[in-house]
């Protein structure tokens, strides 16, 4: 009779849930709140008859997190979701995006904004991202090249707060000039390889007479401080000329 007793009393000690088991329990039972919470949000600016957050969502949620629709953290957003179709999220990439900010609320949402941003301008990330802004505005199928109005735009909201001088510019001669009708994405990334590779020179726009720099068959050319022309050509090469040595 003592065994039993005993053996009652092991089994018992057995069947008690330990404090790692607790632990899991209690954290799967947050992540499934979390979950719906984030599922709940998604719904409440997703049109019912898609089931996707549309362009008009995406307005109500940008107001709802005082930031305008047009603010590049918005963008942000959208490659951390891997959204795929410009003005649209689905649900699935949606709870890809908020779960990775561990946001659950439009409050938890705005405050993860800063981080995110510092996150995507991180050199190890941003390439990704401007790479992923190109791809974000091709809305049509086959599409390879987007227009010169539609670049401009996107140069200045991507790459305007880090290479401002070269993007100015950049963008001032696409408007001015009528070779070009659209870019494609060599010439994007070519164009933000330019930029990085020019930015250790200081002279750059200020005393220089012309910069030119030759990458995969595209060549750029800044003259008297002025976007001058882009021609073929199959070398790699920086060339730097100043007043003082021309």
């Amino acid at each position: 009779m003592r065994r039993s007793s005993a053996s009652k009393k092991s089994g018992q000690s057995n069947s008690t849930p330990n404090a790692a088991d607790l632990f899991r329990s209690a954290s799967s039972k947050a992540s499934s709140k979390e979950s719906e919470r984030i599922d709940s949000l998604f719904y409440s600016y997703a049109n019912g008859s898609t089931g996707l957050i549309d362009p008009e969502g995406i307005e109500t949620l940008c107001a709802d997190m005082e930031v305008d629709h047009t603010d590049v953290r918005v963008l942000m957003l959208a490659w951390k979701m891997k959204a795929e179709e410009q003005g649209y999220f689905t649900l699935d990439e949606w709870r890809r995006g908020l779960k990775a900010l561990r946001a659950d609320t439009v409050s938890k949402l705005k405050k993860a904004l800063p981080d995110l941003e510092k996150e995507v301008r991180r050199p190890s990330n941003f390439t990704d991202f401007y790479s992923y802004a190109f791809q974000y505005c091709l809305t049509e199928e086959k599409q390879k090249s987007i227009d010169i109005e539609s670049i401009c735009e996107l140069l200045t909201l991507v790459l305007g707060s880090t290479f401002p001088a070269q993007v100015n510019l950049f963008v001032e001669y696409l408007k001015a000039q009528n070779d070009y009708k659209v870019i494609n994405m060599d010439q994007w990334m070519g164009f933000f390889r330019f930029c990085n590779e020019v930015a250790s020179f200081s002279l750059l726009l200020l005393d220089c007479l012309y910069i030119s720099y030759q990458e995969d068959g595209i060549f750029w050319l800044f003259f008297h401080s002025k976007v001058f022309s882009i021609v073929c050509s199959s070398q790699k090469n920086i060339s730097v000329v100043t007043a003082s040595n021309f």
